[in-house]
């Protein structure tokens, strides 16, 4: 037991009127919601590098905090996953996630590095035997070290392809024996600056071996997780190959990967992509492809990834819409990808960020609810789309009628369609009334 969260007692559900800025407000976790417990609908997840790893460092100046396990290698590492677990217990989190370099000191071979990650796993494994929290999933760092400066997969050095093979191997397996329920494959730098000394086809051919790789070898050692990938359009590469959720789909459709992989969303990413939280979930859901989701905000007025706490219930509510339109999240989560900002020196500010950040996840997780039991919003919707459930319609859309027989029924029928209104303002006052 450390003493870095001294003096602090674990966080209770308290009700909308607690003054008590270190108790939960709104996240009761068994609470029923739409049929399932609010903890089961949002399964929530304590991001390892945001919390542990991060130095409060941004682009114009370096380190700020100041914690007990920094620069003081393997032995500070396990202190590290000592205070995690404490922190963990304290919020009475389900799940946690962990990139290896986030877990343990980088060793001078792989050899050495991969002895580290074990080190530190071995000590999750004893933890999770006393601590309801799980392994949401874990992942590799393939973008930190200058060897990926040029890309992991899709780095033109074969060497530097097969180096991170090996690395991901590790931790694949490590996810699997703690029994994580996904693993992440985050292409940080899977992209390229200038087309001036760049083969597109030729890395995005190594990329997908790369992942079939992942993919075979978690089907080998009996990893029943999902394999998802986050997309992410820029930052720290200019051009990413993984931009969105719709290039990511087109990739996994184009190297027969579209069953086998889902994503991994990032409301932050979506903002960066000039898409909207709630947009790339309702694709990814319409593809079959949404696996899990990182809950953070970006600041509007920056134009990079701030990794912000949400606060926005009116867009975080129109997300879980998405969600539970879906039928949930499965095996995902909600990983809290999110930091407190560099003058949050405190060990209480890192409570405060995910207290207030599952409130508000609560407070949405309800709206939503309320909105799709209410039905009338999904109604003005079917309403909209009604005609194409007449059997003409219909006929068209299964690829019945020709071009020319439909231009035959127009013509026969008289057709003249006049617009019918979108009713935006309405639904947006109709939205607001949950929120």
């Amino acid at each position: 037991m450390s003493d870095f969260f001294k003096g602090i007692s674990p966080v209770k559900f308290e009700g909308a009127n607690s003054t008590n800025p270190l108790a939960y407000r709104h996240y009761n976790k068994d609470e029923m919601v739409a049929g399932k417990t609010m903890e089961d609908h949002i399964r929530p997840a304590i991001a390892y590098w945001h919390t542990f790893a991060y130095e409060g460092g941004d682009p114009f100046g370096g380190r700020t905090f100041d914690r007990p396990w920094y620069d003081n290698g393997l032995e500070g590492a396990k202190l590290k996953a000592e205070v995690a677990f404490e922190f963990f217990d304290l919020l009475d989190a389900p799940f946690f996630c962990f990139h290896d370099a986030d877990i343990a000191p980088e060793g001078a071979t792989l050899a050495e590095s991969n002895r580290n990650v074990r080190a530190i796993g071995e000590i999750f494994a004893k933890k999770m035997q006393s601590s309801r929290t799980k392994l949401l999933w874990g992942t590799a760092n393939l973008f930190s070290n200058r060897r990926y400066m040029a890309g992991a997969a899709t780095n033109p050095d074969p060497e530097v392809f097969a180096y991170a093979a090996a690395q991901v191997k590790n931790v694949l397996e490590l996810t699997h024996e703690l029994g994580g329920e996904n693993y992440v494959l985050w292409g940080g730098r899977e992209g390229y600056e200038t087309l001036l000394n760049t083969k597109i086809g030729q890395e995005q051919d190594q990329m997908a071996r790369f992942i079939h790789l992942v993919v075979n070898h978690a089907e080998k050692i009996g990893f029943t997780g999902q394999i998802l990938i986050e997309p992410k359009p820029q930052e720290p590469s200019k051009h990413q190959y993984d931009f969105d959720v719709a290039t990511v789909y087109g990739f996994l459709k184009k190297y027969d990967l579209d069953t086998k992989v889902k994503c991994n969303i990032e409301v932050g990413h979506a903002f960066l992509a000039n898409h909207s939280f709630e947009h790339e979930l309702a694709l990814a859901a319409s593809l079959g492809m949404l696996g899990s989701v990182d809950a953070n905000r970006n600041d509007i007025q920056s134009g990079w990834d701030t990794d912000q706490f949400p606060n926005n219930v009116p867009e975080t509510a129109l997300a879980f819409y998405q969600i539970l339109k879906n039928g949930g999240l499965g095996k995902g989560g909600f990983n809290f990808d999110a930091r407190v900002r560099r003058q949050s020196l405190d060990p209480a500010d890192l409570l405060h960020g995910h207290i207030g950040g599952l409130d508000v996840l609560a407070r949405s997780l309800k709206a939503a609810a309320a909105l799709i039991e209410d039905g009338a919003y999904d109604k003005i919707v079917d309403e909209r789309y009604a005609g194409w459930n007449q059997a003409g319609a219909q006929a068209m859309l299964k690829g019945e009628r020709t071009l020319e027989q439909i231009a035959a029924w127009v013509e026969a029928e008289n057709i003249n369609p006049q617009p019918r209104s979108g009713q935006q303002e309405y639904l947006e006052n109709l939205i607001n009334r949950f929120v």
